[in-house]
């Protein structure tokens, strides 16, 4: 397609919303925790007028990959296709920023989505991939959520944020990022 010069450019979002993965269910749907962090998105992004979200993940077991469901769901919240850019090769939380650092290109403000738990490691490695992105409130914890479950996600972080942390800063000395 041929670009005319006078027609008006698009418009720059005004905000960036990053929503990082999550599991698909064996019958392709979202998992609870995708659907948690899709919705607490839509409710952050519903407050601006042009957000742009990057929902984020490479296709797992089950079903499409993580970012095409989560961008469905987006759809269906009715946010068009145009402020949605998927994400489709990470496979964990650093791949994951590593290429949302590429798409990001300066953009700001750029806000990372995701449960609380996992919210620091996000917004660290987005730090050093040199994005300054700031929280998206995360979703609620369900009401009569599984105390263990919930102990086992937060210290799933412990090993994983000096892990990723490491990693990153690695590639980022290496160039990688």
């Amino acid at each position: 397609m041929k670009v005319n010069p006078s027609d008006p450019e698009p418009a720059a979002p005004d905000v960036v919303i990053v929503i990082f993965g999550a599991a698909v269910r064996p019958d392709g749907g979202p998992s609870q925790t995708l659907r948690d962090r899709v919705d607490a998105g839509v409710r952050f992004g519903a407050g601006f007028v042009r957000p742009l979200f990057i929902p984020t993940g490479a296709k797992g077991r089950y079903g499409d990959a993580e970012a095409t469901v989560m961008a469905r769901r987006l759809m269906a919240a009715g946010f068009p296709g145009e402020a949605i850019h998927e994400e489709k090769t990470g496979t964990d939380t650093l791949s994951s920023v590593r290429a949302v650092a590429h798409m990001v290109c300066g953009r700001s403000p750029v806000y990372a989505c995701t449960n609380g738990y996992h919210l620091p490691r996000c917004l660290v490695l987005l730090w050093i991939a040199g994005i300054r992105a700031r929280a998206c409130p995360p979703p609620p914890v369900p009401e009569g959520a599984d105390r263990w479950r919930r102990w086992y996600w937060r210290l799933r972080e412990v090993p994983a944020l000096p892990y990723d942390v490491l990693l990153m800063m690695w590639l980022r000395v290496v160039g990688r990022v």
